[in-house]
């Protein structure tokens, strides 16, 4: 989801590997060991969980993990918990890093000590706070100055134990001072509005007294003002903090006013005194991405090249080929360029073009796409991109059974447990691989399309390069069905979206021989058996050593490699998109639904209550395939309900004022809505974007929607007393109909920009290398060997075009960055002070007031 700024759309995202964690701490009882899992959280808000490694103080995690950010936060978290005999969940220890200090750890496998967890220090949210100093001419004419602090508003407290119940505690800071006032209780939200002014005397006359002794005048820049946040709990531990601010009155200045947003910061020595070392450490890998993309007619002559290079003569003078060369990683460069010429139907043609090259400079058959070329690396990416829902119909069930059944399948003498047989252990997995290995090859008629006519071409170009060896048509298609794309599946079935999680060690082993089975199954090597390093796994293969297994690949090779032959869109296979458990209620529609939500509204309530509530939410498993959306009591039970696809008209966020419940959507049909609540935000942009591109093309959908609910005789949006008044807010729009495919072609051309900005001496160095192929014909110098450079005159020709592009988009973020800077105001809502910010603030209040003056 992306924030506009001003004719920009920013966009972030974060990839997390969670590795293991070390030296957690022992349980302190007679079993030392603890069931561990691991939690992604932006601020509080859990966004994803790992699954929990039993009886470990080292566990491993080994999972994935990418989202969009669809809001602004603070820190990005990580907590590990411990879940005891009696299924409760404790606090370990947590890393927190702050957004800004994401990128000193980016793409870098790092361990990060556990810090300890406290209620005290778990704070996130900002306070609007207006200070006012006044003179006050007290009844004997002596001269008095008062501080008027008003509180008006909180944003995003946390939300403790399910409820948030916050009040605002006043306090100012100074010798001889201990008062202390609150605001109200302000009942069931975190979003509270004060608008309460508190007084106090902050400049005393030197005839003033207390406690018999004289008070001189106070010096006010050495005060500080105190405000606390709390939840006001009925639990007999007393209130919780939420978070404070401490502001020194020096900010008044001369003018004696201060109006700014804070953000709330953990109280001062709220941690508890642990040791860092005695918490242990967690291994991570973290990538923050954020893309600022301007308007599309900024990306015109950088997106034109790369678009071009499919027509390049040679191909490696086109853009797409170029950046490949420049980029450190060949994935890099893959993973932008694939999903631009996806976008824009251009995907077959250039990775045609830059795999007839590549086979035309290979020597040997047997070392076709071996290596991790921009060919191989694209051709990865496609089939990710396109194929996962292929992946999800083909081998899902059969990968959940494995994971479910537990079966012992080791075949290794050595590593046999003394309860198994090696002859049971040997039946299970071959059975296992006969099945996986015929769904595989019974699948290819629901291969995409776009992979069957990368296939046909690179089946092409290698046959009529290597004439002589018959099977070459076979094993260049092979080496990316199954080596890249089936087997990587079956062996990490949680990187494919096949399992939530990485499985057990126990299963992850089963994987990998029946991974390692297809795979050479699927080569079609003359010497199968020579092809396993181990003794027990050559004699296994005897097993599959028989011809109709070789001929059963051949036909499944020969029917993906057909270009055209099938039509995707005619399999009527249901496939499954998205399963969950999330909160719904239901608003029924009397009469035909038409524009906007036209009809009479009936609330399904709970037995017993005459309004909404939290009880008439109930919590139900949903399923979604590209038929029908289904919920279920709980999951494995039939349908409750069924929605076919053509019935959903709309699915939109519902505003959190309908129900003070955050994360909330609604899905519309004809005579009815859902009100569904998710377990997070990241979950609620899920659900919205994959139930919306499902329905995209629905013929009905409607064009207006009430982004509130109708209570209390009104809707709550526009107001209108009447239920039947259509919908005031234009529906969500322009989001592509194909599932697999939702690309922003601006997005991937700034991220392709971004990348020759970041190797741009590379692009310089290349052209040095094309001046000097083109006057010197003898051996090329090393420091220019690493570039494939076929054409120099035409490879620099692009050169110098790429470059004047990049520094033009150069240029207009250089402009943007300047013009931001510049009307960034510090202390408003949008950047409110912090802890690092406070002397920025003060710096640019002074050159205001000089610029002023």
């Amino acid at each position: 989801m992306a924030v506009e700024e001003e004719g920009l759309r920013v966009f972030q995202s974060v990839k997390i590997k969670i590795g293991e964690a070390k030296n957690i701490p022992p349980y302190p009882g007679p079993n030392k060991m603890r069931d561990c899992y691991c939690t992604v959280n932006l601020d509080q808000e859990e966004v994803f969980r790992t699954k929990i490694v039993e009886k470990s103080l080292c566990p491993f995690y080994g999972e994935d993990f990418y989202c969009e950010i669809p809001r602004s936060f603070r820190h990005l978290s990580f907590y590990i918990f411990d879940r005891d005999v009696f299924r409760r969940d404790s606090s370990i220890g947590k890393v927190a890093v702050k957004k800004e200090d994401l990128q000193k750890y980016h793409g870098k496998d790092t361990w990060f000590q556990l810090q300890p967890v406290s209620a005290d220090s778990e704070v996130q949210g900002k306070v609007h706070l207006e200070l006012r100093l006044s003179e006050v001419i007290t009844d004997s004419g002596v001269i008095s100055h008062k501080l008027a602090t008003r509180v008006l508003e909180c944003q995003g407290l946390p939300i403790v134990n399910g409820q948030c119940d916050p009040y605002a505690a006043v306090s100012l800071l100074g010798p001889s001072r201990s008062e202390a006032k609150k605001t109200k209780v302000k009942r069931k939200t975190n979003n509270p509005q004060f608008e309460e002014v508190f007084y106090f005397e902050v400049t005393r006359p030197l005839s003033y007294t207390k406690r018999q002794f004289d008070v001189e005048e106070e010096d006010v820049d050495k005060l500080a003002l105190r405000v606390d946040l709390w939840n006001a709990s009925n639990l007999k531990f007393g209130d919780e903090f939420l978070g404070g601010v401490r502001v020194p009155l020096r900010v008044l200045g001369q003018a004696g006013v201060h109006d700014a947003w804070y953000f709330l910061q953990p109280r001062e020595n709220g941690g508890k005194s642990v040791k860092v070392d005695e918490l242990g450490s967690l291994r991570l890998n973290i990538v923050y991405t954020e893309d600022h993309v301007f308007p599309s007619e900024h990306y015109t002559p950088l997106r034109d090249l790369l678009l071009h290079s499919a027509n390049v003569e040679p191909v490696s003078a086109s853009t797409a080929h170029i950046l490949g060369e420049v980029c450190r990683e060949k994935q890099e460069a893959a993973i932008p360029l694939v999903r631009l010429f996806l976008h824009y139907g251009k995907i077959v043609p250039f990775i045609s073009a830059i795999a007839h090259a590549e086979i035309n400079r290979t020597q040997d058959p047997n070392t076709i796409f071996r290596g991790n070329s921009l060919t191989s690396k694209c051709i990865d990416e496609t089939m990710k991109l396109a194929g996962m829902h292929y992946l999800q119909v083909t081998l899902k069930p059969i990968i959940d059974e494995i994971c479910t059944e537990h079966k012992p399948c080791e075949i290794d003498p050595v590593k046999l447990k003394e309860s198994e047989n090696l002859e049971t252990n040997r039946e299970n997995l071959r059975h296992y691989v006969d099945r996986i290995f015929n769904v595989i090859t019974t699948s290819g008629v629901r291969c995409p399309t776009v992979m069957c006519d990368i296939f046909f071409s690179l089946r092409e170009s290698a046959a009529t390069r290597f004439q002589v060896d018959q099977d070459v048509r076979y094993t260049a298609v092979s080496s990316f069905i199954f080596l890249r794309f089936f087997a990587p599946a079956i062996l990490s079935p949680n990187l494919f979206h096949l399992r939530p999680h990485h499985p057990d060690p126990a299963t992850s082993r089963t994987l990998t021989l029946i991974s390692k089975t297809i795979q050479t199954l699927g080569s079609l090597a003359k010497s199968k058996s020579a092809n396993f390093k181990e003794s027990y796994m050559a004699a296994f293969y005897d097993y599959f050593n028989e011809q109709k297994y070789a001929d059963a690949v051949k036909n499944f090779l020969d029917l993906i490699s057909t270009s055209g032959k099938w039509d995707q869109k005619s399999i009527e296979t249901p496939i499954m998109l998205k399963e969950g458990s999330v909160k719904l209620t239901i608003k029924r529609v009397d009469g035909k639904g038409s524009k906007g939500t036209k009809g009479r509204f009936m609330i399904k309530r709970a037995q017993g209550r005459n309004r909404f509530g939290m009880k008439n939410f109930k919590k139900r498993w949903f399923r979604l395939t590209n038929h029908e959306f289904t919920y279920h009591r709980t999951k494995g039970e039939g349908a409750l309900c069924s929605i076919p696809i053509e019935n959903i008209l709309a699915v939109e966020r519902l505003e959190e004022e309908s129900f003070k419940m955050k994360n909330m959507f609604q899905v519309i049909q004809p005579e009815r809505a859902l009100y569904i609540q998710a377990n997070n935000c990241v979950e609620a942009r899920d659900w919205i974007d994959i139930l919306t591109k499902v329905s995209q093309c629905n013929r009905k959908r409607l064009s207006t929607y009430h982004p509130s609910a109708y209570l209390n005789g009104h809707w709550l949006c526009c107001k209108l007393s009447a239920d039947t008044a259509p919908g005031c807010t234009p529906c969500t729009g322009g989001l592509p109909a194909n599932i697999q495919l939702d690309v922003d072609g601006d997005r991937e051309t700034e991220r392709i920009y971004s990348l020759f900005s970041t190797y741009m001496t590379k692009l310089i160095k290349m052209q040095e290398a094309c001046g000097s192929k083109s006057v010197y014909d003898g051996p090329e110098q090393e420091e220019y060997s690493t570039f494939v450079i076929d054409d120099p005159q035409e490879t620099y020709k692009t050169l110098k075009q790429i470059i004047s592009a990049v520094q033009t988009l150069e240029q207009q973020h250089t402009k943007y960055k300047r013009d931001k800077f510049k009307k960034t105001k510090i202390g408003s809502q949008e950047h409110p002070i912090g802890d690092k910010s406070f002397q920025c603030y003060i710096r640019q209040q002074s050159e205001s007031s000089t610029y002023s003056i």
